[in-house]
């Protein structure tokens, strides 16, 4: 079992801390949260050791999990680096894409294990389907939220868009060419509502939409390709996977044809994936204590993190 450590006990740090005491791969040694009053009234409700200072509680863990605001993030993992710990980082993993660049180059140089908390990859909806995501050419995602004073701290393409930005980095194999993007500020200093456009070197568009002002949820992503739709609901975890085949010479009654202009007929057919369940969190950081363990890259590297950030940065600056 490796030793953990928290830093930053928010709500997700809370969510972290619950999840890491009660995995059989870590042991939770305790937390720092900047915010004493708060650190003590977690430690009294809830049982962790509540460190007065990060620098005690890097000494004492193995693994540093980074639960902080974006801007600090790039300090604690320094800090955490330099102590020879391994790093799990929230989501983005910091606040410029140079911080990002630096943290990978310190975690190559001391060799240790990196993962960002892009917990989307986890979700067991995607996780179902992703093996049948092959090429897709047009995808186009709707991350829509109502709205949450926490998070406005940074604009929605980092605080939301950018679960879609790694989600469709780690299927679509090919470069960004061009991006274009536009935002709105509607209650918050930064855009609280975004659309980009990521054209691929490949021929594949993406169009993504993010929202935090909206009156319901909604986390879907649909994928085109050469004879099937895919889509992935985040929010209900469910998927659906149509496909098309040659159409049989004799078709049941109640097989769905199609015929194109040209004469050529195709089945359309469900291929729906059981989705299992899980816990998108534990998942992620348990496959983490996993990729320290065997010395494996991590599922979502500190590299998958850098790229979604460089991406999300790059439509920012469309605004």
């Amino acid at each position: 079992m490796l030793k953990a450590g928290v830093l930053g006990a928010g709500h997700l740090g809370k969510i972290h801390l619950r999840l890491l005491n009660q995995s059989e791969k870590y042991n939770l040694v305790g937390f720092y949260d900047a915010d004493e009053e708060n650190g003590k009234k977690v430690e009294a409700e809830f049982g962790y050791k509540f460190f007065n200072s990060i620098d005690a509680l890097i000494e004492a863990v193995d693994v540093v999990d980074i639960v902080t605001p974006t801007l600090s993030h790039y300090d604690c993992a320094k800090q955490a680096i330099a102590n020879g710990k391994h790093i799990f980082i929230e989501k983005p993993i910091t606040n410029t894409v140079e911080e990002a660049e630096h943290i990978r180059e310190l975690l190559a140089e001391h060799n240790l294990r990196g993962q960002v908390g892009h917990v989307e990859r986890f979700n067991p909806a995607f996780i179902a389907i992703k093996d049948d995501i092959k090429s897709p050419m047009f995808i186009e995602t709707h991350r829509l939220a109502e709205f949450n004073p926490r998070g406005t701290d940074v604009p929605v393409v980092l605080d939301l868009m950018i679960h879609d930005i790694d989600i469709i980095l780690s299927i679509v194999k090919s470069k960004v060419k061009h991006i274009s993007a536009s935002g709105v500020s509607v209650i918050s200093e930064t855009p609280d509502i975004a659309n980009a456009r990521l054209e691929f070197e490949n021929g594949c568009v993406a169009n993504l939409t993010a929202s935090r002002i909206s009156l319901k949820k909604m986390r879907k992503a649909r994928f085109f390709q050469k004879d099937a739709y895919i889509s992935v609901d985040f929010l209900t975890k469910k998927c659906e996977v149509v496909k098309m085949k040659d159409a049989p010479e004799n078709p049941g009654d109640f097989d769905m044809i199609l015929q194109n202009a040209e004469g050529v007929k195709k089945q359309i057919y469900f291929d729906n994936p059981e989705v299992p369940d899980n816990n998108s969190i534990l998942d992620e950081l348990e496959t983490f204590a996993d990729a320290v363990n065997n010395n494996q890259t991590p599922i979502v590297s500190l590299h998958d993190g850098t790229e979604a950030l460089r991406v999300a940065t790059q439509i920012i600056n469309c605004f």
